[in-house]
């Protein structure tokens, strides 16, 4: 990418997109074009397909999705499927018929087997069944990036792939309905400290292992293989580290400054016992990530909570 090229971001109001947009601000490209959801409907084929032929852009970073939690992915999964689906055929399709140089898919962890082995390896994908609670959006995720290799088969389009671990960061979401484990976590035991609670009750049995990656990471990354990646397939983005969601709530709970106990509900769901990437593919192509999840987690509750509260 030259600083003069016009970029357009799918989705840059939201945690991903927007730390895209940071990185490349940053990095002095000034070119870059963006709509709101009010002002384009990226599930509405033949608006997608006007602003396309209107913009020309160069490159695309394809950053919208309909994006949740557990509960929110397993109760609205048609949702899930249908949205995720109409968004992304409309944009790589739409990219193909206007000559953009180059597009990038984000994906996300989910795609692979509920039981792969671990570290996940890119190879791994449609290696065996799905996590069932968030099926449907690992199905919309996968045909994204089979619709990526497809379009570069048959028409040479230069279609990448990444998926990112599990992310957090500024502009994340804190909707205890439908946010991500981390987000959740950090406003439950914020506001328990807040009203004096004497415990906060999480989902499962805190045994499951995940890996977190501070957005602007994420967006390095992205940036970095937007300019060094040009083949079909995939590219895990992660840190190649996990922890146990029980140890990711006790290290929440020191960070936020909760003195209460911490109740397990057993009777809710774990998700994936396990999901750590295997970045080996990522750290050969000259990249790898920087932000400590202590030191990324302080800097997220301080910015989202302790800012807000003292305004």
């Amino acid at each position: 990418m030259n600083k003069n090229d016009k970029i357009y971001i799918a989705g840059h109001r939201g945690m991903v997109g927007s730390a895209i947009m940071r990185q490349l601000e940053a990095g002095g490209f000034q070119n870059i074009i963006f709509r709101t959801s009010a002002e384009l409907d990226l599930r509405r084929q033949q608006d997608v397909a006007d602003f396309f032929a209107q913009e020309k852009p160069d490159y695309v970073f394809l950053a919208a999705a309909k994006v949740g939690g557990i509960m929110a992915n397993n109760t609205y999964r048609a949702d899930f499927l249908y949205e995720n689906l109409m968004i992304q055929n409309n944009v790589i399709h739409a990219a193909y018929q206007n000559g953009v140089q180059k597009l990038m898919f984000l994906g996300s962890s989910c795609i692979y087997p509920k039981l792969a082995p671990q570290p996940l390896k890119e190879e791994y994908l449609l290696t065996g069944l799905l996590e069932p609670t968030n099926e449907p959006y690992a199905i919309a995720k996968i045909a994204g990036i089979k619709m990526c290799d497809a379009y570069r088969a048959q028409y040479g389009c230069n279609f990448i792939s990444v998926m990112p671990t599990n992310l957090y960061g500024p502009n994340d979401n804190y909707d205890l309905n439908n946010s991500h484990v981390l987000p959740a976590m950090l406003r439950k035991f914020h506001e328990a400290k807040a009203e004096g609670k004497e415990s906060v009750t999480l989902w499962g049995s805190g045994t499951p292992m995940r890996e977190f990656l501070h957005a602007d990471d994420m967006a390095a990354a992205c940036v970095h293989l937007m300019q060094q990646y040009d083949e079909e397939g995939l590219v895990n983005i992660g840190t190649g580290k996990d922890i146990s969601i029980k140890d990711l709530a006790l290290l929440i709970k020191e960070i936020t400054g909760f003195e209460g106990a911490i109740i397990w509900d057993s009777s809710k769901p774990d998700g994936t016992p396990r999901k750590l990437m295997d970045v080996s593919k990522l750290k050969s192509l000259g990249w790898e990530a920087a932000i400590g999840l202590e030191e990324g987690i302080s800097s997220v509750y301080q910015d989202r909570f302790m800012r807000a509260d003292a305004l």
